[in-house]
């Protein structure tokens, strides 16, 4: 027990030494390979002053007049536009390429198309109900495709119509019969 005592007090005094002379020559040789300069500041650039000159017209911040939007609806009064006050339908959130035909059924003078939507819902449509992004109404529903007339907006604020058929897709159980 002496011996491990002893032994454990020596450890402790080896630490004890005043020898720091590896350190000293250490914090000696960071400072000789350090350099003390300090960079120069970069030059400020020179700022030009331009002068407001769109102070009649109204701030971008705001939020704008509703005259200013009548006289803009009223500017496009004389060309084609969809009714912003229709309600949609639910076949309006689709693309028309989501969309994909199915089939037909009829009622004496009135037939109707099975449309299937990319999120696998099967929709009955006729004449006058709207699908599409481009407020799409159905003007023709036939055993084969149906007939949309889309409004596209021509970039000006006006709209131009544009014909589109939905096409009947053959299922996978029929071209195996053939």
């Amino acid at each position: 027990m002496k011996k491990i005592v002893s032994l454990l007090f020596l450890i402790l005094l080896t630490g004890c030494f005043d020898d720091t002379s590896d350190l000293e020559t250490h914090i000696a040789t960071v400072q000789a390979n350090t350099t003390s300069r300090i960079d120069p500041m970069p030059e400020v650039p020179v700022f030009d002053h331009v002068v407001y000159s769109a102070q009649s017209l109204r701030s971008p911040f705001d939020v704008p007049r509703p005259e200013a939007i009548q006289e803009k609806i009223q500017q496009m009064s004389g060309c084609l536009s969809p009714d912003p006050r229709r309600r949609k339908q639910p076949l309006e959130k689709f693309a028309l390429s989501d969309l994909v035909m199915r089939g037909t059924l009829g009622e004496l003078d009135i037939t109707w198309a099975l449309v299937e939507a990319s999120d696998s819902t099967l929709h009955r449509v006729a004449l006058g109900n709207y699908l599409g992004l481009y407020n799409g109404r159905i003007t023709e529903v036939n055993p084969n495709n149906v007939k949309v007339i889309e409004l596209i907006p021509d970039g000006a604020g006006c709209w131009v119509e544009r014909e589109t058929v939905v096409t009947m897709v053959k299922s996978d159980a029929e071209g195996q019969r053939k």
